[in-house]
């Protein structure tokens, strides 16, 4: 591919002297334009408003642009969330439960670490559960106010939370308490970044999605018990 040959100033100047039109419905490159005010060596005040009405601009485009992107990764969260809600009601036993939830936040909200710690004395053969004691000991400090949890986590709750995971691999975690007329476990998510899960992100959705899950649960296991 051949090289475009260099203007110099002057072949501008008269490229643009005859077509005088050329920056109608350019207005974003007028914006770039550094076009000195004649005021002797001091920035003279019509120079130095244009400047700072640049800067603002450049400015609320670049907020304009951080909204657009927050707009879309709502968006994307709010359908991924959807198919997820659909999934759960549309289980019918515990198996399709666990794995709808398992599986829609690994692969599509592409979480790496992923746990759904149930609770009770008398489980049954599917999903992972411990008993209430077993979980009060271990995690009691995380139950108590049925509230999310955020943050960087102890390496014996980690152990307990991911059991099968590598928890040195495991940087922040997010804890949702599952209940609904009761104590019926746990929902875990953990990043390898320390930064990832802070103190208050991501609550509102795994709270909802504890939530559901909360309330599938009795259904889906009609011998769960409340633990209190």
């Amino acid at each position: 591919m051949s090289e475009l040959p260099e203007l110099d100033a002057e072949q501008v100047a008269a490229w643009l002297a005859a077509h005088p039109q050329f920056f109608v419905g350019r207005d974003e490159l007028l914006e770039t334009l550094l076009i000195p005010h004649e005021a002797g060596h001091a920035v003279s005040l019509v120079e130095r408003q244009l400047r700072l009405l640049r800067e603002r601009n450049h400015e609320l485009r670049a907020r304009l642009t951080q909204l657009m992107d927050i707009a879309r990764d709502n968006d994307r969260l709010f359908e991924r969330t959807r198919r997820l809600i659909i999934a759960l009601l549309d289980a019918d036993s515990l198996e399709e439960l666990v794995a709808a939830v398992e599986d829609s936040l690994r692969h599509d909200f592409q979480v790496p670490f992923v746990s759904l710690l149930l609770f009770s004395d008398n489980p049954p053969a599917v999903g992972h559960w411990v008993s209430q004691s077993e979980a009060q000991q271990a995690v009691g400090a995380l139950l108590a106010g049925n509230k999310t949890v955020c943050g960087v986590l102890r390496a014996e709750e980690l152990a307990f939370l991911f059991p099968a995971a590598n928890i040195a691999s495991i940087g922040s975690a997010a804890v949702a308490v599952l209940s609904h007329q009761g104590l019926h476990g746990v929902l875990a998510l953990g990043s390898p970044d320390p930064q990832h899960y802070k103190s208050s992100l991501g609550t509102v959705f795994l709270g909802h999605v504890a939530e559901i899950v909360a309330r599938l649960l009795p259904r889906l296991v009609p011998p769960l018990r409340a633990v209190r």
